[in-house]
């Protein structure tokens, strides 16, 4: 094997390993950063009702023009809009708004596919608590539903 071959090899390779799990068609976030604040894991024999989750406290913020791109979640997502606003259109494609200080909870799910877009002029700041499935990601990227 010549080094190229042998270098575009390694290249490939560490790419699938690093991205192998996206969907071909995933619709890729823009202008998004998050700062993981606090996580927990509750063991199965501590709290039986909620044992086998994982608990991660973010703060995402999304620039002014950016969004989280299609994507659904394992386990269930509360938060708070704590500035800006959110357009945040579902499965139907319909395009429900949160402002300051309104709740949102999106459920789990491969059925709710989802993005979070920032159409406004000013940072949109999310204070997040994902609950996931231990082991599982915090989201999954997904192809738009074909009403996007």
């Amino acid at each position: 094997m010549t080094p190229f071959t042998r270098g575009s090899a390694v290249a490939l390779l560490l790419g699938a390993a690093l991205f192998g799990t996206a969907t071909a068609n995933a619709t890729p976030g823009t202008g998004i950063t998050a700062v993981t604040l606090a996580q927990a894991q509750i063991p199965v024999d501590l709290i039986p009702f909620v044992a086998g989750t994982d608990y991660v406290v973010r703060e995402i913020t999304i620039a002014p023009g950016g969004s989280t791109g299609w994507h659904t979640h394992d386990g269930p997502v509360f938060g708070i809009i704590r500035a800006g606003t959110l357009t945040h259109p579902g499965p139907d494609c319909e395009t429900p708004v949160y402002r300051t200080g309104d709740f949102i909870y999106e459920p789990e799910g491969a059925w709710n596919i989802h993005i979070g877009r920032n159409l406004g002029p000013d940072p949109l700041i999310l204070d997040v608590v994902y609950a996931p499935p231990t082991g599982k990601p915090l989201f999954n990227d997904a192809p738009a539903p074909p009403c996007a």
